[in-house]
């Protein structure tokens, strides 16, 4: 598993640990609550709730890393002039809802994606 890239302009986040906490959904009955977050509120050691939540935290970061990676890739797609149904950069940005500068940037890091291997090597 390869480790995920930030998209361009992400600040750096310092190091990253190599295997982030799991992501489970949450069953409907606690998503409807507002006050339970991934079972955290039931945590009463605080150095226990410092650790998981790190961990969730982690994950959430490596996950929202590796879904913009797959946007980038998309958009790289959807821009491709060798297609015959090629989107412009602001439809791109339309539909993602970024600027279209942004849009441009994300064209680009798909394309060294693409160009360096599936995102999920």
């Amino acid at each position: 598993m390869c480790e995920p890239r930030q998209a361009p302009g992400a600040a750096d986040s310092g190091p990253r640990r190599l295997k982030p906490a799991q992501l489970l959904f949450e069953p409907p009955e606690a998503v409807a609550d507002p006050e339970h977050f991934f079972d955290l509120e039931s945590i009463e050691d605080p150095r226990e709730l410092l650790a998981r939540s790190t961990e969730l935290a982690l994950a959430f970061r490596a996950a929202a890393d590796r879904a913009t990676e797959y946007q980038a890739v998309a958009a790289a797609q959807l821009a491709d002039p060798r297609r015959f149904d090629r989107l412009p950069t602001a439809v791109i940005a339309e539909r993602a809802e970024w600027s279209e500068d942004y849009a441009k940037k994300m064209v680009e890091f798909g394309r060294d994606l693409l160009r360096g291997g599936s995102p999920v090597d």
